[in-house]
C-alpha cells in the first residue's frame, strides 16, 4: 500500500522526515480490523511526531496520521476513532495509562489501508462527506470533549477561543456559536479573525488585545504565548481548559491570580468513542459542519505538511486517497 511515513526525526525541519512510499499491507490481528482509507486528515500531533516528541527513533518508519474515514472489511462507511485504548479505565480509554494514538505506536491513517481495533469504528453518517467525516478524530473530537464533557458551560455563557487558525480552535468556535454561546475569538491575522466572525464568533480581537467583558471559560490550545492573556480574561471562578501547548508549555502559573480569583485549569486529551458518536449525530442533524482549508491527494501530502508548519491555514487539511 502506498503510505507517508515518518522516515527520520528532524526536530528542526519536520518535514524534510517525510517520505511516501509503498509499506507492507497491515497485518491482521485478534480483535482488530482493517479500513480502507477514503479521506484523512492532518493534526499538529503528524508535525510533532517528525520532531521525536511521542514518537522516538526506534519505532521508524511509522506511517503518520491519526484521523481517518472510510469503508469497513463489509463495505460499511466509518469513522476511525485514534485512540487505542482500554476503555474499561474508570473515565475511559483516554484516561488508560498505556493508551496511544494511532501512529505512535501502530501505523496511522496517511495511508490506503489501517489497521485499529474493531470498537474503534463509529459509523459514518451519510450527511457526512469522507472529507468532513476524516476531519472528525481529533481536533473536532477534542473540541466536543472540552466543550460539553470538561466545561459544561451553562447556556449563554461568554467564552474565549485563543488561536482562530488551527482546527480544534475552529472546531470550537462552530460548536459552541451553535450551543448559543457569546464566543470571542483571537488570532494575530486579520483574516484569520474575519474567518472566525464567519464561523459564529462574537467578536474576534487581535491576540493579547483586552476583551470588553471577562470570560466564564478559556479555551487554550497555545500555551505560553498566550497563557497571560487566558487567565486575565476570566471572571472570578472562571476556567481556563487547555490541551496543547503549540507555542511552548512553560508560561508563568500566575499563582497569586489563580488562587485569588479561585480559578480553575482543566486539562482535556482527546475524547472516547462514545463522544465521537455524539459528535457525529449532533454535526448530521445540525448541518455543521468543519471548515476544511484544502484538499489534496496524498500524493502531495509534503504540501500540506509544509502548510501546517508555516501556519498557512484556516482550518483542516485533508487528504484523499
Amino acid at each position: 500500500m502506498f503510505a507517508i511515513t515518518a522516515a527520520r526525526i528532524a526536530p528542526d525541519d519536520p518535514v524534510s522526515g517525510l517520505e511516501a512510499a509503498e509499506r507492507p499491507d497491515p497485518a491482521p490481528r485478534d480483535g482488530w480490523t482493517v479500513v480502507d482509507v477514503k479521506a484523512a486528515s492532518l493534526n499538529h500531533h503528524d508535525l510533532w511526531s517528525l520532531r521525536g516528541v511521542g514518537l522516538s527513533a526506534d519505532r521508524l518508519p511509522m506511517v503518520l496520521g491519526c484521523d481517518a474515514a472510510g469503508l469497513d472489511e463489509d463495505g460499511n462507511e466509518v469513522i476511525v476513532h485514534a485512540v487505542v485504548g482500554d476503555p474499561s479505565v474508570p473515565g475511559g480509554e483516554t484516561f488508560d495509562p498505556r493508551r496511544s494514538l494511532l501512529s505512535e505506536v501502530h501505523d496511522g491513517t496517511l495511508a490506503e489501508k489501517v489497521a485499529v481495533p474493531r470498537r474503534n469504528l463509529v459509523p459514518k453518517p451519510p450527511e457526512l462527506s469522507f472529507e468532513e467525516a476524516a476531519c472528525l478524530p481529533t481536533a473536532w473530537l477534542t473540541a466536543y470533549s472540552m466543550l460539553f464533557s470538561k466545561a459544561a458551560p451553562a447556556p449563554g455563557s461568554t467564552l474565549l477561543v485563543q488561536g482562530a487558525g488551527g482546527g480544534v480552535a475552529g472546531a470550537l468556535i462552530a460548536l459552541a456559536a451553535r450551543a448559543g454561546h457569546r464566543v470571542y475569538a483571537t488570532s494575530r491575522s486579520e483574516a484569520k479573525r474575519d474567518r472566525a466572525l464567519a464561523l459564529g464568533a462574537y467578536a474576534a480581537v487581535p491576540t493579547g488585545e483586552r476583551l470588553p467583558e471577562k470570560a466564564d471559560v478559556v479555551f487554550d490550545s497555545v500555551g505560553q504565548a498566550t497563557w497571560g492573556h487566558s487567565v486575565r480574561a476570566l471572571k472570578p471562578g472562571g476556567t481556563i481548559v487547555t490541551c496543547g501547548a503549540t507555542s511552548g508549555d512553560a508560561p508563568s502559573a500566575e499563582l497569586t491570580r489563580m488562587f485569588f480569583l479561585q480559578l480553575q485549569v482543566v486539562g482535556s486529551t482527546m475524547g472516547s468513542r462514545e463522544e465521537l458518536s455524539h459528535l457525529t449525530e449532533m454535526l448530521a442533524r445540525t448541518g455543521v459542519r468543519p471548515t476544511i482549508d484544502r484538499v489534496l491527494p496524498l500524493t502531495q501530502a509534503k504540501e500540506g505538511f509544509a502548510a501546517m508548519a508555516a501556519g498557512d491555514q484556516f482550518g483542516k487539511i485533508v487528504f484523499t486517497v
